[in-house]
């Protein structure tokens, strides 16, 4: 079964009027540029408003990563899901692939970590990697030394999750995370459209396509 798609004007109305709610219950206008476009992104998605608080944004490391999105960085995601919820950027995504289950079995290693170990011996070093799904690729990376541009670790779990995050944090590497265990697919890819949104709006105004660049897609894959 599938369900009628919203006219484009409509789903435009729907989201504007979402963040209009969203402002009068909350002011984010505490926060620098970048991270109060990825907290209110967030928020939108997930309907959360703990996220204002759980979120570890760090304006420097979000400013570099529109600045490697907007230069045409890769992007490597963890999951399909998160995959789906990103329409306006390509990304590798090998966690459906026949070769990654070969390699998690060959290996004695989750799928996971498998994906991380393909995707990085495609992309290489200096990718935006989106981890909304397993603690397990989130680790993977740290191990693995991939060398990333930015990192967007928001995976969700009682097992792993917040101590995975930690880890990130500890890291050093560039990377938006939060602290509670909460997360997932839909606020990854929340986090990563609202960076996506400001790199292309960069690159349009290098390339002369005006104030506001194009359009991105809406957290429900919907174009205004």
């Amino acid at each position: 079964m599938s369900w009628p798609a919203s006219p484009p004007g409509e789903a435009h109305s729907a989201e504007e009027e979402s963040y209009r709610i969203l402002r009068s219950r909350i002011d984010l206008s505490r926060l620098p540029r970048y991270s109060r476009d990825v907290t209110e992104r967030v928020i939108h998605a997930s309907a959360d408003f703990d996220y204002s608080t759980d979120l570890v944004c760090d304006e420097e490391a979000l400013e570099a990563a529109v600045a490697e999105l907007s230069a045409g960085a890769p992007v490597i995601v963890d999951a399909e899901m998160v995959a789906a919820g990103i329409t306006g950027s390509p990304v590798i995504c090998k966690m459906p692939e026949t070769l990654t289950r070969r390699l998690a079995r060959t290996a004695g290693i989750s799928r996971a970590a498998a994906a991380v170990r393909l995707a990085f011996g495609e992309a290489g070093p200096g990718a935006v990697w989106v981890v909304g799904g397993a603690p397990a690729a989130l680790l993977e990376i740290l191990s693995r030394g991939v060398e990333p541009a930015f990192v967007i670790g928001l995976p969700v779990g009682f097992v792993g999750a917040a101590e995975a995050k930690d880890a990130l944090r500890a890291s050093g590497l560039r990377s938006l995370t939060n602290v509670s265990e909460k997360g997932g697919p839909a606020v990854a890819a929340a986090a990563f459209n609202a960076l996506l949104k400001s790199a292309l709006a960069v690159a349009g105004s290098q390339a002369g396509w005006g104030p506001g660049g194009p359009a991105v897609p809406d957290d429900d894959g919907e174009w205004p």
